[in-house]
């Protein structure tokens, strides 16, 4: 059965760091937006900061201050999206069409005032709609957005763009194109799987598990925007006409196993001596989550009225955690704090293996038959994460894609039945 892609009279069109890394590759994001404006649709284009420039603008900061303050981080963050979207907006001038570039606050991006984390509370796109009804292409500094309390300037975290995309894709009812230098959502990454497959379609819930394992091709709040507002999106390349992935409402029917992920930037936290008593792991991610941490794995164990915690936490909040758990230990009382910074997490993402019972056997049975020894492992109705040793990270991940045969259509994968 052949499915239709809606049609809308306005598209998002986001588009990487990597798609606007130099003036070339500026001047070509440039043309594909003029294009879409010449096919009769009303465009926003959402650039990312120019190649590395946001990993440059985080390590100048850090040779000026080994804590900068995160209200100058965002101050200062925020400068590569304006640059990226001005470029963009003269090279579209050059073009024969009218563009406007605008910051975040200037588009009407409201957030909380959760500095490097900001989350969007409203959007008022009056300025958007205006400039799109002066027949404008209008480009919007993605990643950013103003405090509605302080004013202040915010950013929203690493690959907020794609979040800013969405959001703004939302308010105005619009199509969300979200372009990188991939060709959309592979069963795994084509770095490590050469036959790794492109999905044609996939379901917001297989999409959040996959950003959330470790898939870089969209930001995870992105996605859960996404679901909560309907907004379809198309995942493609900048560099490419051809299809990519659509993220929407259905997925692919018959495919038990969507993908493999792997996520190398987690660090497991191992807490011992936290006293057995009721509210002791309570107090503990009170304090993480004060200092804004996402935790994800959980285990506890209990010996002799003294209970051993170990959860992960991606690499870019160890600072936080650290700060969370020295404050939660003025309430708990000392206790043995051991980091470790060498595993990966594998993970199987599908919808199908709600009614397919042996998907974790098969799993666990895979990794044994290669040697891979499993320390930790959580699960959700479609998916299943294992923690192990990073230096297995690749193995583990093209044993499993082989052995659920994720190179074939899904209407073929009759080996995953098993």
């Amino acid at each position: 059965m052949r499915h239709m892609e809606p049609t809308f009279d306005t598209v998002v069109m986001k588009f990487g760091g990597s798609s606007v890394a130099d003036a070339e590759k500026i001047r070509n994001v440039a043309r594909r937006l003029v294009a879409a404006k010449e096919r009769g649709l009303r465009v926003v284009g959402t650039i990312s900061a120019m190649g590395k420039t946001t990993d440059g603008l985080v390590a100048l900061a850090r040779e000026v201050s080994p804590a900068p303050d995160p209200r100058e981080m965002d101050m200062l963050l925020s400068t590569g999206e304006r640059i990226s979207n001005a470029l963009v907006a003269m090279a579209i001038h050059d073009l024969g069409h009218e563009a406007v570039s605008l910051t975040g606050s200037q588009a009407g991006i409201e957030t909380d005032g959760a500095h490097t984390k900001a989350k969007i509370r409203h959007i008022n796109p009056h300025r958007i709609l205006a400039s799109l009804d002066e027949s404008k292409i209008v480009l919007v500094a993605g990643f950013q957005g103003v405090s509605a309390v302080t004013k202040d300037v915010t950013t929203l975290g690493r690959g907020g763009s794609d979040l800013s995309a969405v959001a703004i894709a939302a308010s105005l009812g619009a199509a969300c194109e979200i372009y990188s230098d991939v060709t959309g959502v592979f069963t795994s990454d084509p770095r490590i799987v050469p036959d790794a497959r492109k999905i044609a379609r996939i379901s917001y819930e297989e999409m959040l598990e996959m950003s959330a394992s470790g898939a870089k091709v969209l930001m995870l709040r992105s996605v859960e925007l996404a679901r909560n507002h309907g907004v379809r999106v198309h995942a493609r390349s900048t560099f490419s006409d051809e299809p990519g992935t659509w993220i929407g409402e259905e997925g692919m029917e018959d495919a038990i196993i969507s993908a493999v992920t792997y996520n190398t930037q987690e660090i497991v936290f191992t807490l011992t001596g936290i006293p057995d008593r009721p509210g002791a792991a309570a107090t503990v991610f009170d304090m993480l989550a004060a200092e804004h941490v996402n935790v994800d794995t959980i285990i506890q164990n209990t010996v002799h009225a003294v209970a051993e915690l170990s959860f992960s936490v991606p690499a870019d909040d160890a600072p936080a955690t650290r700060r969370g758990i020295e404050r939660a230990t003025e309430v708990l009382g000392a206790m043995t704090v051991d980091e470790d910074a060498g595993l990966a997490k594998v993970s199987l993402i599908g919808a199908g293996m709600r009614s397919h019972p042996g998907i974790a056997a098969k799993m666990f049975r895979t990794l044994a038959d290669g040697g891979i020894n499993l320390q930790m492992i959580s699960t959700s109705p479609i998916k299943i994460s294992c923690m192990i040793g990073r230096e297995h990270m690749e193995s583990a991940v093209r044993s499993l894609h082989a052995a659920f045969a994720l190179e074939r259509e899904p209407a073929l994968e009759e080996s995953a039945r098993g």
